[in-house]
């Protein structure tokens, strides 16, 4: 850059300069703003200009192991430490700190509480897997709402009981256990059922039907609603569909009659798009092979019948042969 400047004072063309030494004018330009040389690649180390200095990083360390704050975390030494008129960094700078020097642990008797990922379940047909959630209904009244208990199937996605309640509690819960076994017909020991922990889904009446009805249970981490994703995503296409009443239901009849015409609806004509556009009720009975194997047939003799059109295969219409909860790291989902 130096040279450049040299040669346009003394009457060269910037252009003309610039391509002599091998670059664009605008490198140059570039070159020239203000941070123009410094390097941007992502692998450079870069130090901050606010770094702290070691004598900073020491007295943060000091500070830390004092006999006054042993015992306390960052979050309350900082401020303890401003009510003194004393700075020494930011809280988020003693976790770092402490962190890097192998410092921050837990401090006291008492024992942090670790919330374990639920363990996978695996869905390789009808009935083998359920989840189950509870969901608010709006009415016309602010502050009052129905109870919409809803299982489905994980392997079909097909609703397999609901029911539509004033209140939520575990001895609803069961009934609907109940009903839904009978219509589904399952065997003891047969299904897995996954649920949040809410109180109805926790409670002894509940738990001592799912253990009479021989239903293994499942639950998700508290407040984690990521545990039991399948039952999430049915109540946002329940609530987004486009005749979903926005402005609440009249009473509860009129909600259980919504209810209705929509599980109808959502199991028999549905095309879900996890399920290569098939229904849950096409999936659930096993449909959905003949279905496929029909959209497969129809691809290749499309291609075959004119080959400039397809640079490649044909969609892939092949099924899952499982559908896994809570997958574990690694795990991969078979495929036909």
């Amino acid at each position: 850059m130096k040279l450049i400047a040299e040669a346009c004072k003394a009457g060269a063309r910037k252009r003309k300069a610039c391509e002599l030494l091998g670059i664009t004018i605008r490198t140059y330009e570039r070159w020239s703003l203000a941070d123009g040389l410094q390097d941007k690649r992502s692998l450079v180390e870069r130090v901050p200009a606010n770094k702290l200095t070691d004598e900073e990083r020491q007295a943060i360390i000091k500070a830390s192991n004092s006999s006054k704050y042993c015992d306390l975390p960052p979050s309350k030494i900082v401020p303890m430490l401003a009510d003194q008129q004393i700075y020494l960094g930011s809280e988020s700078s003693f976790y770092r700190i402490l962190r890097e020097e192998k410092m921050l642990s837990h401090r006291g008797r008492s024992k942090p509480r670790t919330r374990h990922k639920p363990r996978q379940l695996i869905a390789t047909g009808p009935n083998i897997v359920w989840t189950w959630d509870i969901s608010y209904l709006n009415t016309h009244i602010a502050g009052v709402y129905f109870y919409l208990y809803m299982i489905i199937d994980l392997y079909s996605r097909k609703i397999v009981g609901w029911t539509v309640q004033a209140h939520e509690n575990s001895e609803q819960a069961s009934a609907l256990m109940k009903q839904a076994c009978i219509d589904e017909n399952t065997a003891p020991n047969q299904v897995t059922l996954h649920s949040d922990n809410g109180s109805p889904m926790k409670g002894a009446t509940l738990l001592v039907t799912l253990q009479q009805l021989g239903i293994a249970t499942s639950f998700s981490r508290p407040a984690v609603s990521n545990d039991n994703p399948f039952s999430e995503a049915m109540f946002k296409t329940l609530k987004y569909t486009p005749k979903f009443p926005y402005q609440g239901f009249a009473d509860i009849k009129e909600a259980r009659i919504w209810v209705e015409i929509f599980v109808k609806w959502y199991n028999q004509e549905h095309l879900h798009s996890a399920l290569k556009f098939v229904t849950p009720q096409q999936r659930h009975t096993g449909l959905d092979q003949a279905i496929l194997e029909n959209r497969k047939k129809v691809y290749m003799e499309a291609r075959r019948n004119n080959r400039s059109r397809w640079s490649s295969n044909i969609r892939n219409w092949n099924m899952p042969t499982e559908v896994i909860l809570n997958p574990d790291k690694g795990y991969i989902c078979n495929k036909r």
